[in-house]
């Protein structure tokens, strides 16, 4: 069974540390180009086609801005 994922990230509160990137199995978040308005780049999914939902981005993220959610396929 094949599982869709997508991801729900509070880009304010994102720091762009990019622990979370190293957890991504496919690669799937990258640090965007932009800034927010404390400065930082924040996360964003360059590849949303090949996330699965796995949810480890949110589970390794230290101040817990990821939501993950996933649908069957």
């Amino acid at each position: 069974m094949a599982f869709k994922g997508t991801l729900v990230i509070d880009t304010e509160k994102c720091k762009g540390c990019s622990v979370c990137i190293t957890g991504c199995p496919n690669g799937v978040i990258a640090l965007a180009k932009k800034v927010n308005s404390k400065g930082y780049n924040y996360l964003e999914m360059v590849k949303p086609d090949d996330c699965i939902g796995c949810a480890n981005c949110a589970v390794i993220c230290p101040d817990g801005v990821i939501e993950v959610y996933r649908a069957k396929v």
